[in-house]
């Protein structure tokens, strides 16, 4: 039985990721790439569908036993995991991903601290999301797991057995003593990967790390959370091609028991926008160069036609499908791979990337004249498309709507174009695009707002709220204290707040199907309490924000991890996992928070 969406620790190679369980399963693992098919996918279904755990014997009725203690070796993405046994000793098992030098690697290494303790090491392969069994042999001492274009290396001193369609090792480990295991993917067709070094790697990795710790610039009092939200923003970009996933997971519900469950295993341009704002003010230029290219590479030829997402590479077609064989995380079905929303119009998504590409102008990252096309290419769509209905930041799979936060970063696009332009690196019809700038912000202003209530609303001529709004004084279309913006910060802390003060991004009250075309509840949607946070400090109610903020941290997991959503009635993270999108607000709050000095001693 999988955990609690809490109980997972991430591991990765800047390529693909794992999920390693306080049991000691990894029952999570897509090789070999973060989009390609689970090899262990038990985390979507049972056992069957592919799992490797490695800890202290126990019996077979029993439970596996959980870790007394984890985490992470310094500020890197190497797992160490410690049993106590009673009356045997203690035992430490180290799990990580080497940066990728050739085949993909998973390394746990078995260490004994004291006493004579027991071990197995039980690794059940299962190819397409759980579906297929492969074919498990030796080949020089080697055993290999087989399947269509797929094979996964298994390396090893111990020896091994195949038992149940799962491939065993049991063996005991003394004080000093270093049992390792390793598995590598390599395509069918090619001859096999090198034998593992799993010592060499594991020295490495640490060095890896360190090194790369080492840029970031900021010092303040929530370096901590800081840094490994900054490591795990790393380990979500694909290496290769820059692209940012926004989690490493698919179909993680936002409701237990619920359907919905999505695929996040994509680059959504939204996430990976506010993701290199991030890493630009934190210090890691290359990493915002990496994704400036990317996006680049992925809109080539065709910006009028932007997609929400794309594949890691670059892919426009990224068609949704349901896995009917997969029971589901706790039962949540359906469960699904790709992503149909990738077809929808998203016109805030305009004023996301061209924010990026302004900041990453301002913050002098080496210019590039094709960046300063896109922008301009960009602007001009908006100008024919601004005034449509659309599907809005959440992806509503209702009908389209006017939605006030599409509207704001419309106007965002035209006034960060237009400084372009006024600083001489750009040129384009200056007049004609402030008078656009300045009627996009009229109609939201006279459409968007609700006089009587003193609030923005989600779209035009709503009632409801949204947590987007939070975003208007962020993005500058409105001075943080003016009424206006004050009044609706008011409103989504009344209407939208949970008991804990944690934000909802609109409300659902578990209708059949609520606003966004769906049934069913979702918890508070952390990045939304995080800009919370951001708008009491920026209003001067900084002592507030302090609290929330360090509320959220402590719904952080003993690792520092954060899922999508936090679930205030069952008290635990729900949604894909970890989640960049909730990383990234918690290092823009940290900052912001510390710029004001609004943190406790």
């Amino acid at each position: 039985m999988a955990g609690r969406i809490e109980d997972y620790a991430l591991i990765g190679d800047m390529q693909t990721a794992a999920l390693v369980c306080r049991d000691g399963t990894a029952d999570w693992l897509c090789l070999p790439r973060f989009d390609s098919h689970a090899v262990f996918a038990g985390i979507l279904g049972t056992e069957e569908h592919g799992f490797w755990r490695i800890g202290p014997a126990h019996a077979d009725d029993a439970e596996p036993p959980v870790a007394d203690r984890r985490r992470y070796v310094g500020d890197s993405l190497i797992l160490e995991s410690e049993w106590d046994t009673p009356g045997r000793g203690t035992v430490r098992v180290t799990d990580f991903m080497p940066p990728r030098d050739g085949a993909p690697q998973l390394v746990r290494i078995v260490e004994g601290i004291s006493g004579r303790v027991r071990m197995r090491s039980a690794l059940r392969m299962r190819f397409s999301y759980g579906r297929v069994v492969p074919w498990v042999h030796k080949v020089d001492n080697r055993t290999v797991a087989v399947a269509g274009p797929d094979s996964v290396w298994l390396d090893t001193d111990v020896e091994t057995h195949g038992e149940h369609l799962t491939t065993y090792s049991d063996f005991t480990v003394r004080p000093g003593d270093r049992v390792a295991f390793t598995i590598s993917w390599q395509p069918s067709h090619h001859k096999e990967p090198p034998v593992a070094d799993p010592e060499g790697a594991l020295q490495a990795t640490s060095a890896f790390w360190r090194e790369w710790v080492e840029h970031c610039t900021y010092r303040g009092p929530y370096r901590e959370a800081v840094v490994r939200s900054l490591i795990t923003l790393k380990a979500l970009t694909y290496a290769p091609t820059g692209g940012i996933v926004a989690a490493p997971t698919t179909s993680l519900p936002e409701d237990i028991g619920g359907v919905r469950n999505w695929d996040y295993r994509y680059t959504w341009l939204r996430d990976a926008a506010i993701t290199l704002s991030s890493l630009l003010r934190t210090g890691y230029r290359e990493e915002a160069r990496a994704w400036r290219e990317w996006l680049l590479r992925a809109v080539a030829g065709d910006p009028e036609n932007l997609q929400i997402m794309y594949g890691i590479a670059g892919e426009r077609e990224l068609g949704e499908a349901e896995l009917d064989w997969l029971p589901g995380y706790e039962n949540s079905a359906p469960v699904r791979v790709g992503n149909g929303a990738a077809a929808q119009l998203q016109l805030d998504v305009y004023g996301e990337v061209t924010e990026a590409l302004h900041l990453a102008h301002m913050t002098g990252l080496a210019r590039n004249d094709y960046a300063s096309l896109l922008q301009l290419k960009l602007i001009r769509y908006l100008e024919d498309h601004w005034d449509q209905p659309d599907e809005g930041i959440w992806e509503v799979r209702g009908p389209r709507r006017h939605f006030t936060h599409s509207k704001v970063m419309a106007w965002v696009a035209v006034d960060r174009t237009i400084k372009l332009i006024e600083s001489g690196d750009a040129d384009g019809p200056l007049e004609r695009w402030r008078d656009l700038r300045e009627t996009i912000h009229r109609d939201v202003c006279e459409k968007g707002y609700d006089p009587e209530r003193n609030t923005f609303t989600q779209s035009y001529g709503s009632k409801e709220l949204d947590a987007s709004l939070l975003l208007i004084p962020q993005m500058g279309f409105l001075p943080p204290d003016d009424k206006r913006v004050i009044g609706t910060i008011e409103a989504i802390q009344r209407e939208l707040s949970t008991e804990d003060g944690f934000i909802l991004r609109y409300p659902t009250e578990g209708a059949e199907e609520g606003v966004d075309g769906l049934p069913g509840d979702e918890g508070a949607f952390l990045a939304c309490s995080f800009w919370m946070a951001d708008d009491l400090a920026m209003i001067g109610r900084v002592d507030e924000a302090r609290k929330l903020f360090e509320k959220l941290l402590a719904l952080r997991n003993d690792l520092g991890l954060l899922a999508e959503e936090w679930d205030p009635r069952l008290k635990r993270q729900v949604g894909n996992f970890p989640q960049a999108f909730s990383h990234v607000p918690l290092i823009d709050t940290a900052l912001r928070l510390t710029a004001s000095g609004a943190y406790g001693g």
